[in-house]
């Protein structure tokens, strides 16, 4: 049994001045990535208290947000404006919750508030993190508890094989507002995941 990852990179990263922006398949995705770019996350506030990913969240200086409360939005954009202005590099799943790695749920603008305008000149950069034919079985979806899919994912034998592909990033400034650059984000990941499973359409 082994409880790793290989893991292979595709693409040009941008290793500063960058806001990521991927898909979301499991709490998985979290150490893949932060191995990878270094970045921290925004995540939503029940992960905290997480044993072991809350605790490996927080050493990676995490960014919780509330995905109940809307009347803080305003708080966790200057949160995340905050973090940006420190350099540090950031990464958002605007999903807001997991897949089955074969498709995407509508982008949630909300967080992309951050960006228009950046607090400093800021690239966006899209990101897929595929898992190729075990996606399905490794994804974190439906009433599964964090520990269940922990056991499952560390039950299986061999290594798990990822892909992390870096998209072409965009100046958000050509995009203007929240929604427009949500938008340019997701289309740059739908047709790159798309194209991952041969043309099949994303729904």
């Amino acid at each position: 049994m082994n409880c790793g990852a290989v893991v292979r990179t595709s693409g040009k990263r941008l290793e500063n001045d960058v806001f990521y922006v991927s898909n979301h398949i499991t709490w998985f995705d979290i150490p893949i990535i932060a191995g990878q770019t270094g970045c921290t996350f925004i995540a939503q506030d029940g992960i905290a208290s997480w044993p072991v990913i809350g605790t490996l969240c927080r050493i990676n200086k995490t960014i919780f947000v509330s995905r109940t409360s809307r009347m803080n939005v305003g708080g966790q954009i200057e949160i995340v404006r905050e973090a940006l202005e420190e350099k540090y590099p950031i990464t958002v799943f605007p999903e807001g919750t997991t897949t089955d790695g074969h498709s995407l749920l509508p982008f949630k603008p909300s967080l992309f508030q951050a960006m228009a305008p950046p607090p400093r000149p800021i690239m966006v950069q899209p990101m897929l993190l595929n898992y190729g034919k075990v996606s399905k079985d490794i994804a974190w979806i439906g009433e599964e508890s964090a520990a269940a899919n922990a056991v499952r994912l560390f039950s299986r034998f061999g290594a798990i094989q990822a892909t992390l592909h870096f998209l072409e990033p965009f100046d958000p400034a050509d995009f203007g507002d929240r929604k427009s650059i949500c938008a340019e984000a997701e289309r740059r990941i739908s047709r790159a995941l798309s194209a991952s499973l041969s043309g099949e359409a994303v729904v």
